[in-house]
């Protein structure tokens, strides 16, 4: 019998790859790496464990949800650094909520 992946698992790699790009819409460039780093952890940890509850299997497993977090952290620590920040990506989603520099009537 060959191993397969569930549409579950797919979905969850692809969050995964996409999780470091809403982290930078959600803060500034300002912002702390350390605070964007837990911000990443923690969505990657909800992201590994409704993965695991998504997943059509007899019960819930809690040893493959962490393992689905560390995936998912690595994933998404490798896609911020290897794709997102080399093509601009990560510093344009930072500019989003980035207010205009306002002129000030002299």
């Amino acid at each position: 019998m060959q191993p397969s992946l569930d549409a579950a698992y797919w979905l969850g790699l692809a969050i995964s790859v996409v999780l470091p790009v809403l982290v930078g819409l959600v803060t500034t460039r300002v912002t702390h790496a350390g605070t964007k780093a837990v911000l990443l952890l923690a969505l990657t940890a909800l992201n590994g464990f409704l993965v695991e509850l998504a997943n059509p299997g007899d019960d819930y497993q809690v040893g493959s949800a962490v393992v689905l977090w560390a995936v998912s952290f690595g994933t998404g620590v490798l896609a911020h650094f290897g794709l997102w920040k080399p093509t601009g990506v990560s510093g344009k989603a930072q500019d989003v909520g980035a207010k205009a520099p306002t002129r000030s009537a002299a």
